[in-house]
């Protein structure tokens, strides 16, 4: 059984009585990409009860800190070349955003990818409005490779999301505490009305 444990954070399988609440943040995200509902329904459930096993369309874990599950964590790799991960991240509730602690996950869902999975690629995408999401990116070594337009759909039309990756090479170096180019002026790409914090993909 997967389980990395960090300062306060550990990432782990989820249990079957918390894929409902898993379930309440993920299935907005498939009914934005254009699935039914219902279909989205299942199609969550079925991924989240192989939870901590590397399937064919990724890894699923949720995160948890001191007995409480406060998200959840994927590294998809459906859709993409071998030894590539895309992941994806939700903290529920706004008390536990802003603490460091998605950061500590995705460090150490990181670690696991390229030292224990093979990992070639590891990207995220997010909102290039949520600035948070973004800083943790670059603070973790991932190099910002461009924006995805139009991208993802919301009530207010369709938002641009900003690409980060790290290869293998940047991993190498980030742990040898070599810095990276990738970083630049966030606050420049972000109009004012738009900062918010806003979830990567499920």
């Amino acid at each position: 059984m997967i389980e990395l444990r960090g300062e306060r954070v550990t990432v782990r399988p989820l249990r079957p009585e918390e894929i409902d609440r898993v379930m309440e943040d993920a299935v907005p995200a498939w009914v934005a990409w254009g699935s039914d509902p219902q279909e989205a329904r299942r199609k969550t459930r079925d991924r989240l009860e192989r939870s901590g096993e590397l399937t064919e369309r990724g890894l699923d874990l949720g995160i948890e800190v001191d007995g409480r599950l406060v998200g959840d964590v994927q590294a998809r790799i459906d859709a993409l070349p071998k030894g590539a991960f895309e992941l994806g991240i939700g903290l529920f509730d706004e008390r536990d955003r802003r603490q460091g602690l998605g950061r500590e996950a995705i460090g150490l869902v990181i670690t696991h990818l390229f030292d224990s999975l093979g990992a070639r690629r590891v990207q995220l995408s997010t909102d290039v409005a949520n600035v948070g999401m973004r800083r943790v990116a670059e603070r973790l070594g991932f190099v910002h490779e461009g924006d995805l337009r139009a991208f993802w759909p919301e009530d207010d039309g369709d938002h641009d999301y900003a690409m980060y990756a790290m290869t293998r090479a940047d991993y190498e170096r980030s742990t040898r505490g070599e810095d990276h180019d990738g970083g630049h002026d966030l606050e420049a790409d972000v109009h004012p009305d738009r900062r918010k914090e806003v979830r990567t993909w499920t």
